[in-house]
């Protein structure tokens, strides 16, 4: 074969070779593999920044913890709002436990005769109330038992927490009632008993003094979550605040607020059930009113 010839066949059965080789499975026009069949092929990202997960594209927080904003209405309106939330406490060994709120009593500020700001007074004890709203305001009664409250809009307001229906945490919660209570000894408390009053889910949850003035929306051991009942609103009983005969006519004004029906409220009024229109969260009564 002459030479020329030779070299022009040399150069087709070349070409064919790398055609050939082009078709087989494992590999591309530029060597790189060539996915199976059942290994569909991710194209190649259209940036070269920062990728981000399918399935957690939000860079939104889900976190149930109640921040700041929750806190800042007023009393009447907060008081409302906290029913059906839960309230957590976090014990130095990590236990943690758990109540949802099921009655509250609103204090509306210095011009409410019952609460400890009336008249605009200040003084060390009650500066929680005058504080950001979202701060506790614990107190003693009694000399020996504590109350909490949390602070709200306005000077001087706040929400008394008188109830919990206990969700997680119990046995520890009835141990740390049975060390301080008095006038049951040796008889064992019925859940309904844990927290049915303002002192006895301070017991509960071991909330003294030393809570006083802390931030509810910030705190690592005190702290207040979202309902996870999901869009049902609980109906809400308005009645008279308990325990304030010597506040005049502001001790017949209907600043308390319990989920009718629950066995975990600590006082039931029957009047106030019968004249309470059921509603919305919310919606039973505003600060307008008073």
């Amino acid at each position: 074969m002459p030479v020329r010839g030779a070299a022009q066949l040399s150069r087709r059965l070349g070409q064919k070779k790398r055609l050939l080789e082009a078709e087989e499975p494992g590999s591309d026009l530029h060597g790189a593999p060539t996915p199976s069949p059942t290994e569909p092929r991710l194209g190649r990202p259209a940036s070269l920044g920062p990728q981000r997960s399918l399935y957690f594209s939000s860079s939104k927080s889900c976190s149930a913890r109640l921040g700041s904003e929750f806190f800042d209405q007023p009393a009447v309106a907060l008081a409302q709002a906290f029913l059906g939330q839960v309230l957590v406490r976090r014990l130095d060994d990590g236990t943690e436990l758990r109540g949802r709120i099921v009655e509250t009593e609103a204090y509306v500020g210095p011009e409410d005769e019952a609460a400890h700001s009336r008249g605009g007074r200040q003084t060390p004890r009650n500066r929680g109330m005058f504080m950001k709203p979202g701060t506790l305001y614990v107190y003693v009664i009694y000399g020996m038992y504590f109350c909490m409250n949390v602070s709200s809009r306005g000077d001087g307001a706040c929400v008394l927490l008188r109830a919990l229906e206990p969700l997680g945490g119990l046995e520890t919660m009835r141990q740390l009632r049975s060390a301080l209570r008095k006038g049951t000894a040796g008889r064992a408390l019925k859940d309904r008993e844990l927290c049915s009053g303002p002192s006895k889910l301070c017991q509960a949850l071991a909330i003294d003094k030393s809570f006083d003035q802390r931030d509810l929306a910030a705190d690592t051991a005190v702290w207040m979550e979202r309902s996870a009942l999901g869009a049902s609103e609980p109906a809400v009983v308005a009645a008279a605040r308990v325990g304030i005969g010597q506040a005049g006519e502001w001790a017949q004004k209907p600043l308390r607020f319990y989920v009718r029906g629950s066995p975990w409220v600590s006082v039931v009024d029957r009047a106030a059930e019968q004249s309470t229109q059921s509603g919305p969260l919310a919606s039973v009564c505003s600060h307008e009113a008073f």
